[in-house]
Order: structure tokens, then sequence, then C-alpha cells
């Protein structure tokens, strides 16, 4: 009977297109999930690498928190506080250890360095108990601190650490980008393929041939687009087989070593290249590995002699990958030339050599001008002494028998004696602010320009007793001043000199106005101001203000050594600020300073 039976096509369609539609949901979902686990276990490896380098920086932090509270206790803040806090930052140490050995222990050389950080940290603690004994002498300190940053700094270990967990995580992070990558595009695929497999499959099958051949058409359009980009990049690639014969190379390959074409029809040996400039045997055989082992070559450096007679350094990196007409795999290697930055590295260091030479000559020069000022300042103490002394001792011989001339003689020899001692002792005090270590720690600057005035007035009171004169009055306007991290006994000679300063040259002003203000700066520091109405000065004449010895009055008129702003500008230094000065003769004059931020040292640390 006609139509009983359906012709065979027809009679297989249905079971095809199920088998179809079949595979194309099946084979998607096994192979999302398959990607999408992958991706999971990457970053679940991500996240580890980050737990373990997050782990070894607490770790680290603990111990930078266990030397600063050491050197705290040791330099004289100790307290219960503090000794509490440090047992128990030591008592946390080996459980911290413990923890990040339990998280690195599928990586032996992780493994090892935690076993040396065990044993460093298990000395350094035995320093720092050293450190911080009642019992112990200053030479004893002073060795454990040494060895402490010295044969047991620990340091090193944390960053040789880090840095090869940084690399781990390097190398997960990009296999996880990779595999969610991977399993992004290959769901939108399956996702895609399901879409046309509902009003697709007649059409697909109908248009099949066609398909076909535009695929064809495009795929050679894409490799005539890769082929265009190969060619344009001028970092030279090649392609090599088993035997390290090129099968392609780009265009910047052929100008630097002198082949032509883009595939060489002769699949020449790559030693035989660029008139030898491939033929090391180290290079060769680590090419041979990136096939045979399966070890990518990374930024491996080689100097070569290429077809232009120029020694260079070449960067060389180098992977095996499948070409999709090959059954075999190749090499695909990438050449870059760093002769030029080898140079630049090199002239940096030999520029950087130098410059620790000058430092260590300046260095060297400024502690020999620091021991001729301290060694000359204390050998002139003695004659003067003497000159003083036996001038006393002449004037009481005498007694009334020494003329008007004679006593005025005796009494220039007695105030000369008086001045040079005060020079020297202002030298001295000059020379001790350059060698003297900075003990930073939070300062009160309210309190301390406050006991600079009133030493002053003090002073003032007693010299108007001595000399009978009248009380010069001040009208003094010390602004709210703020709390900083500095060195207290150095910010006290600050204020004297500065308040001094402003007390000596507004001696004619009736009465002086001293007004002293700050305010923040956009750094996070602050800026100080000493205003005051006295005598001030010639602005041509500022730039001897701050030297040793420099007067801008007679000393007849104003008494002082010359050595006070000088000792203010050495201060700031040391402290990293800064000082002018602004003024007009008759208008008085205007001290600024800027101290910066010291949030990088601890309240209580000891800088040399």
């Amino acid at each position: 009977m006609p139509g009983a039976n359906p012709p065979r096509y027809i009679r297989w369609r249905l079971p095809l297109l199920i088998a179809a539609a079949v595979l194309i949901l099946l084979v998607p979902f096994l192979l999302v999930r398959e990607w999408t686990t992958y991706s999971h276990e990457a970053d679940e490896r991500v996240q580890h690498s980050l737990q373990v380098e997050a782990t070894a920086q607490r770790l680290h932090a603990l111990v930078r928190e266990i030397d600063s509270l050491a050197f705290a206790i040791s330099g004289g803040a100790d307290g219960p506080h503090l000794r509490r806090r440090l047992e128990l930052d030591l008592a946390e140490l080996d459980p911290a250890l413990d923890r990040l050995a339990g998280l690195t222990r599928d990586n032996p050389d992780q493994q090892q360095l935690i076993g040396r950080m065990r044993t460093l940290v298990r000395q350094r603690e035995d320093l720092v108990r050293t450190l911080t004994s009642g019992h112990a002498t200053p030479e004893q300190r002073t060795g454990a601190a040494e060895e402490m940053y010295g044969r047991y700094q620990i340091r090193d270990l944390f960053l040789e650490f880090i840095q090869n967990e940084y690399t781990l995580l390097t190398g997960r992070s990009s296999y996880a980008d990779v595999q969610r990558s991977r399993a992004s595009w290959l769901a939108l695929a399956a996702l895609l393929g399901q879409v046309l497999l509902t009003g697709g499959v007649f059409w697909l099958l109908y248009r099949q041939e066609a398909r076909r051949t535009a695929s064809e058409a495009e795929l050679a359009r894409a490799s005539a687009r890769a082929l265009a980009v190969l060619q344009t990049v001028r970092e030279p690639i090649v392609l090599l087989d088993a035997q390290q014969r090129v099968l392609m190379h780009n265009a910047a390959f052929s100008e630097l070593y002198g082949t032509e074409g883009n595939e060489d029809s002769h699949q020449e040996r790559l030693q035989d290249v660029g008139s030898g400039a491939w033929d090391d045997p180290v290079v060769l055989q680590r090419l041979a590995d990136v096939l045979s082992r399966d070890r990518e070559l990374w930024d491996y450096e080689h100097v070569q002699r290429t077809t232009d007679g120029q020694t260079r350094t070449m960067l060389i990196n180098a992977r095996r990958m499948q070409l999709p007409d090959r059954a075999d795999e190749v090499v695909l290697m990438t050449v870059s030339d760093i002769t030029a930055q080898k140079a630049a590295q090199q002239r940096i260091a030999d520029l950087n050599r130098q410059l620790e030479g000058k430092i260590e000559q300046v260095s060297e020069v400024n502690r020999e001008l620091e021991a001729f000022s301290y060694s000359v300042s204390h050998d002139l103490r003695a004659p003067l002494r003497h000159v003083a002394g036996f001038a006393d001792k002449l004037s009481r011989h005498l007694g009334d028998s020494l003329d008007d001339r004679g006593r005025h003689y005796l009494d220039v020899i007695s105030n000369s004696a008086r001045r040079m001692s005060s020079l020297i002792d202002d030298l001295l005090v000059y020379s001790r602010l350059g060698r003297s270590a900075l003990k930073l720690q939070a300062v009160d600057m309210q309190s301390l320009a406050e006991e600079a005035k009133a030493v002053l007035d003090t002073n003032r009171i007693v010299d108007a007793e001595e000399t009978g004169r009248p009380l010069h009055r001040i009208e003094w306007r010390i602004a709210p001043l703020p709390i900083v991290v500095a060195d207290e006994n150095m910010m006290r000679q600050l204020w004297l000199n500065l308040l001094g300063n402003a007390v000596k040259y507004s001696a004619h002003s009736e009465p002086a106005v001293i007004e002293v203000g700050c305010e923040p700066t956009p750094e996070g520091g602050h800026h100080f101001t000493v205003r005051d109405n006295g005598v001030g000065f010639d602005m041509a004449y500022a730039g001897k203000l701050f030297g040793v010895f420099q007067r801008l009055h007679k000393a007849s008129e104003y008494p002082g050594t010359g050595i006070g702003l000088a000792s203010v500008r050495r201060v700031l230094a040391r402290h990293g600020g800064r000082i002018w000065a602004e003024s007009e003769p008759g208008k008085g004059a205007t001290f600024h300073f800027v101290l910066p931020p010291q949030d990088s040292a601890d309240p209580g640390s000891v800088i040399a």
C-alpha cells in the first residue's frame, strides 16, 4: 500500500535529530560542569594563596611589633602595659608559625623557609628578652640589638616567603582567569547552541553546504588577518619544529637575522640562522626542553652577534603550541632586544655606586667637622678659665692702686672671656644637635612654648632687678598649638631660641608684641609662625640669617653669639623640616617653620 512504509531517509531522520539534540544538550552541559569545577578549584587555590600571604603579613607585623615594644622598653618607656603586650605577642609567635606551616604543608620550599623562620624567631625571642631584661647591661642590650638586625635579621626571609607565594598567586590567578573565561564562553556557546537547535535544525541541514563554504572563507580571512598582525609586530617571532627547523617567522625576525620571506622553504635549522647568532648549545638545549620536557622558557637573556655586526642582549621566551594543520607540536619563540635597557641599567648602577661614594665622603667630612667642633670647643675652655680667673685675681691684687684705665682693661678682658665662654657653650649646643640621636615621642608644642615664655620672662625680671632698668613690657599672643611627634629636648631648644630672638630684637618696641601661631599643611604637617614688632632686617641679607656666627646687627646693640638661629635650622633639618623668615627694617620679623608628618615613627622610638 502506498505510503505504508516511509522512505528510508524519513525513517532515520527522527532518530538522527533526537541523537543530535541529545549530543548538543548533554555534551555542553558536561563540559560546562567540568570547566566550572576547574574554575572553582582555581579560585580556591587563589584564595588559599591570598590566605597564606595575609597570614605571613600578620606574622611579619607581629615580629615588627615585638621589635618596637622591645626597643621601647629598652629605651626607657617601660611599663606593665607594654610588657604584658610584649608577652602576649611572644606567645602568639608559635601559633602564628604553626598556622602558616599548616597552610603551606603542600609546598616543600615554603616549609623550609618556615623552618628557618621558626629558628630565627626563637633566637630573636631570646634576644628580645635580653633587650628587655632589667638585669641586662648596656653592652648586652647593644649586642642583642645588633644581632637582631644583623645575624638574626628575619626581614629577608619574610620577603622571600611572600615573593614565593606571590609567584604562586600570579600563576594561580592567571589559571583561574583562563578557567573562568573558558567556562563563560562554553556556557554561552551551549546556550546559543540550544536556542539555535529549536528553530534552526532543518535550516542548518538545508544550509550545511553553504555554511561550510562560508566558514572556509572566514577561516581564510582570519588566517590572513593573523598573518598580517604577525608581520606587523616589531618583535621577532619564529616557529620551530622538533628538529629546531624554522617553520615560519615574521618580518622583524628577517630584518634582524638576515633571512628572507615569511616562510623558509628550505626549513633552515635555527643554529644556521643569522650567521651563527643562535649557535649556542645552552640555548638550543633549552629550546629542545620546551618540547621534550614541556618546560616553558621565560625571560632568558642571551648575548649574541647579529648580522649587522652589533652585539645585542636578547630576551628569549618560548613555549610549545599545537598548530591546526600539523599533528606534532611546535615551539613558538619570541625575541626582544633589551640591549639599550641593559646599558641603561648598567649606567644607573654605576651612577648609584658613584653617588654612594659621594655620600660616604660627605658623611665622613661631616663627622670630622663635628669632631673638630666638639674638640675645639672643649680645648678652649681651660685657657678661658685661666684668663677670667687671673683677671679677677689681678683686680683683687691691685685693689685701690688700680687706676681707671687698668680697671677698664681688666673689664674688657673679663667681658671678652665671658663672651667667648658663651660662644663655646652655644657651639657645643650646636654640635650636640648634630650628633645626638633623635628620640621621637609625642611632644606638646603648647607646653614647650609656654615654658620658653616663662623662662624668658623670669630672665627679664632678674636682669631688670640687677641693672635697675624698668621692666620691658611684652604682650604675648600664643595661639593653640598641636601635639607633634618630635624630639622634645630639641623642640625645647627651638622655642627658647626663636622666642628669645623675638624678645631680644623687640626690646625697643613699647610694648613688644610677640605672636605665635600654627596651621596644618596640605601634606599633614604643621606650619608654625613666630611674629614680633621689633627692629626687623633687610631681606637682602636673609641668606646670612641662619649661618653660624652670622649676625645682622652689632653685638653692642643686641647681645648674642649668632648661633641660635643656626641651631634652630639644624633642629628642623634633623626632623625633615625647614625654616625661613620675612621682614622689613623697623616693621618686625616673622619666622616660619614647617614640621612634616612623622606618622611612620612610633612614639618612643630612637632614630640616630
